[in-house]
């Protein structure tokens, strides 16, 4: 069951240790131990769980080939020193010792390979030490050109491992010990057939470079493809998280083909791995979506919308959406693409219609930077990505709506934060996201001169707006759902629903903001809901508990719409300066209640670490938001995307 494998991930990597550093290429993902100054996972594929297990309906799936425990180079004890590890410059390549060592992921190579180098001066280069996830069945040699290579099959593992030398020399391969050169590349193989071009492949990346400048091309490259950022940072530390949660969206993305049964390419795992979050989440990939094309990295962007729009497998929950056919998963994905409703221990599917709506606003954010005709005309599996999205993702989310008061409102779902099915409710995040979305995809027919469309939506857009005040505004202020609870009634989901730009007024803003410090917790900023869950031996029990970076991030930026940058400032401050000492990775939550499953200090990283989409994409995006929003209460223009001021005149609820 999914809680008890995250509650183990947790408390393997919950506060108490160090947070691990990942590189990935977008066709896999290895992880260092900064504990224990070795890599202690290489991934064949760029995701924790491939594809659904049939012998275990209800899990989380079948896990991603993981061929080793431990892989160092062998040169002494392993001291602090030793074990000391950073990017290199806020990237995706993992510096240890000083420098002497070095592990990355090459973008250029569009395979899977993990490559290791040491440069740790003059003289013959340590050996480097593996220890196998499996043991190994079988070990091919060869050579060529002077560099061995030794092709490894495992017990019941379906992929191989080519093992190759990058250097020349009389290398040696003996008891998990690869000697005699100073750079060795590990590549996961998924076919016999494989081998052939894999090194074919590898020659042509490496070309005539020496280890040491194979390393300093690839930190040059990825500051290639960064994009001059559109803000001014009030700190160094700022830029520096700035830039290491650029590389964590790139690494993010699956680069994987589509091909065969997989159709997972352009997918978003909500965190970098080791654990259950490492999987593509439809609302994180939405938010790091967003990020991306605000950024300026339209590749990466178009990339993600158009997976949306090949992702399949999908439609494994017809019967509870009305029995219309959609296209976007109602909770998240197997890497493969195929839908995952996300089973939780009670045998029930989550049905998260915020994801819908969620979609169609970050296509808006994408159309409006960009232009709105050349990626809606793209082809995808089922048609033009326009029609496609028009007919198996408007016409659902169409099909959801209800009758509140003289409005509408999207039907109870399990909406943001992932409650079951049995428990669903109607939330105010949800009718957020659809009203964003389709009005975003509105501007987007707009566009294109189709008038039918428009018409249709625009007695549902007037619709929602009235059916959001009547279901959700109480008393002046937002509410979490619309039924009564304690629960809900304060919720951090209502902050995330007036970052969508829907047009919330400043006075129920305002309101709402007054509300929060019921939500305040010990390690001094908010968690998400307040909690009814009274039993301890209950994962949510401690799980909402806990402070969540999102709501911090949220009610940072209600205080910017109010104009009041002095209460944003120590919100954002905080999540920098402990980034600043975390890598600079923004993570899912801080401890505010220690545990067995979130040990440590009150106040330290917990939870999935680095956050993707809710980590890295939502820090982007709210230093995109007060940039516009400093700019307009200055009379200037903000940039376009995310960040800036509604194309339209706001509606004020």
């Amino acid at each position: 069951m999914w809680l008890a494998t995250l509650a183990i991930f947790l408390c393997a990597r919950a506060g108490a240790l160090p947070t691990p550093l990942v590189t990935g290429n977008g066709y896999g993902f290895a992880v260092y131990s900064v504990s224990s100054g070795t890599l202690t996972k290489l991934f064949a594929h760029p995701y924790s769980f491939a594809s659904a297990d049939p012998k275990d309906p209800l899990g989380e799936g079948v896990p991603t080939t993981n061929f080793l425990t431990s892989l160092s180079w062998d040169a002494g004890s392993s001291t602090g020193a030793a074990r000391a590890a950073e990017y290199l410059e806020q990237s995706h390549v993992i510096s240890a010792d000083g420098g002497r060592r070095a592990y990355f992921m090459p973008f250029g190579l569009r395979r899977n390979a993990l490559v290791a180098v040491w440069r740790g001066g003059p003289g013959p280069a340590p050996c480097l030490r593996i220890a196998w996830a499996r043991k190994p069945l079988a070990v091919v040699e060869r050579r060529a050109e002077g560099r061995p290579s030794w092709e490894l099959t495992f017990e019941g593992l379906p992929e191989s491992l080519l093992v190759v030398a990058l250097d020349r020399g009389e290398g040696k391969a003996a008891d998990g010990c690869f000697s005699g050169h100073a750079a060795w590349a590990l590549m996961p193989l998924e076919n016999a057939r494989a081998r052939a071009s894999a090194e074919l492949d590898l020659a042509r990346w490496r070309g005539g470079l020496t280890p040491a400048e194979l390393v300093e091309r690839e930190a040059a490259d990825f500051e290639a493809w960064r994009v001059k950022p559109s803000v001014t940072f009030r700190s160094e530390a700022e830029r520096r998280v700035w830039r290491q949660s650029e590389a964590v969206l790139r690494m993010g993305q699956s680069r994987e083909p589509d091909e065969g049964s997989r159709h997972g390419r352009g997918l978003i795992v909500a965190a970098l791995p080791d654990g259950s979050w490492s999987t593509p989440w439809v609302r994180d990939m939405a938010y790091a979506t967003a990020a991306l094309a605000a950024m300026g990295h339209e590749a990466e962007a178009r990339r993600a919308l158009e997976a949306y729009f090949n992702a399949r497998p999908v439609g494994r929950m017809r019967a509870e959406v009305q029995g219309r056919p959609y296209q976007v998963s109602v909770v998240r994905y197997f890497g493969d693409g195929a839908e995952e409703p996300y089973f939780t221990m009670e045998g029930a599917a989550n049905v998260e219609l915020d994801g819908w709506g969620l979609v169609l606003w970050a296509l808006g954010q994408y159309t409006r930077r960009y232009g709105a005709l050349s990626l809606p005309n793209e082809r995808t599996y089922r048609g033009g990505l326009y029609e496609s999205a028009l007919k198996f993702v408007v016409e659902p989310l169409l099909a959801q709506l209800e009758p509140r008061g003289d409005g509408l409102i999207v039907a109870a779902d399990t909406s943001i934060w992932e409650e079951r099915q049995p428990d669903r409710k109607h939330f105010a995040f949800t009718t957020a996201a659809a009203l964003a979305g389709l009005r975003a995809f509105d501007r987007l027919a707009a566009a294109r001169r189709d008038r039918p469309t428009r018409q249709r939506l625009a007695p549902v857009l007037a619709g929602l707006e009235r059916g959001f005040t009547a279901a959700f505004i109480k008393e002046g202020s937002l509410r979490g759902t619309a039924e009564g609870g304690v629960k809900n009634d304060v919720d951090g989901a209502a902050l995330a629903a007036i970052g969508l730009d829907i047009g919330v007024s400043t006075a129920v803003i305002a309101a709402t903001a007054a509300r929060m410090p019921a939500l305040a917790v010990a390690s001094g900023g908010y968690r998400r809901v307040r909690s009814t869950y009274e039993d301890p031996k209950i994962f949510e029990y401690w799980y909402e508990r806990q402070e969540f970076v999102f709501t911090d991030l949220g009610l940072a930026e209600a205080y910017l719409r109010l104009g009041r940058p002095e209460d944003a400032a120590p919100l954002l401050r905080t999540i920098v300066e402990k980034a600043e000492k975390d890598h600079d990775f923004v993570p899912e939550m801080y401890v505010s209640l220690p545990c067995a499953l979130f040990p440590g200090r009150i106040g330290d990283p917990t939870g999935a670490i680095p956050m993707v989409g809710y980590g890295a994409g939502a820090y982007v995006l709210h230093l995109l938001r007060r940039q516009a929003l400093s700019a307009a209460s200055a009379g200037r223009a903000g940039p376009a995307g995310p960040a800036a001021a509604p194309a339209m005149p706001p509606r004020h609820f």
